[in-house]
């Protein structure tokens, strides 16, 4: 994945990547472990996350299961996780599992 960043006025490389077209996700997350049903595409390096609650997440292939000895998550933060870097497969799911409740995982795949 090759990816030209814009620049500032200082020409300074801006660190974005845009949404990719077909690539938003949804998981509801509660009392188990439950992953994307359908994978990040294999070229995809870097996700945007966000929760509307507290959980538990944790990146893989189509196995994954997240636990509380998993990366906490805060609610209401967007955050971007890579997936991989190039020399290694990249990861195809997040796994989610609510730290209390249940809420809903916005994933944003970007390019």
């Amino acid at each position: 994945m090759s990816t030209l960043m814009p620049y500032d006025d200082n020409l300074n490389p801006i660190p974005v990547l845009r949404l990719k077209p077909g690539g938003a996700h949804q998981i509801l997350a509660g009392s188990t472990s439950t992953r994307n049903a359908i994978p990040f595409a294999p070229q995809t390096r870097v996700i945007g996350i966000f929760a509307t609650g507290p959980l538990f997440i944790a990146s893989g292939d189509a196995e994954v299961t997240a636990s509380t000895a998993d990366h906490y998550f805060p609610e209401n933060t967007y955050y971007d996780i890579a997936l991989g870097d190039g020399l290694r497969p990249c990861h195809s799911h997040l796994a989610v599992l609510a730290a209390t409740g249940s809420c809903t995982v916005h994933i944003s795949e970007k390019e």
